[in-house]
């Protein structure tokens, strides 16, 4: 079973913002702006890959959601997922980063080498 889903069900303690029948949003303990927040769905789907439009019209609707709970919606933020390896995953349970609270910069891309990749 992967972290999230432990988390999902409460074998590891999350600090959650928001949390409904179909999804979980908490804290990122690791974050990488002032608010960063990841958003799950509560059914293990391993990346954006396998995911289907009617869950991601829910998941969409749910992080709207999460950026008015935590006050960005309007000042702005950012939406991220990685899939695979390339991407940076490294959990394989689809997730969603919510990055706000700051002016966000692309500085995380300096160290990618496009080379050969176009």
């Amino acid at each position: 079973m992967c972290i999230f889903c432990k988390l999902i069900n409460k074998e590891i303690p999350s600090n959650i913002i928001l949390e409904d029948d179909e999804f979980l949003a908490f804290h990122d303990i690791n974050p990488k702006a002032p608010v960063h927040i990841l958003v799950i769905p509560k059914v293990h789907i391993d990346s954006f890959n396998e995911a289907n439009s009617s869950l991601m019209g829910k998941m969409s609707d749910f992080i709207q959601e999460v950026a008015k709970e935590v006050k960005i919606e309007k000042s702005g933020y950012r939406v991220i997922t990685n899939i695979g390896e390339n991407g940076g995953q490294e959990v394989k349970h689809l997730h969603f980063h919510v990055l706000g609270g700051a002016k966000l910069s692309w500085s995380h891309f300096t160290d990618a080498d496009p080379q050969g990749h176009f």
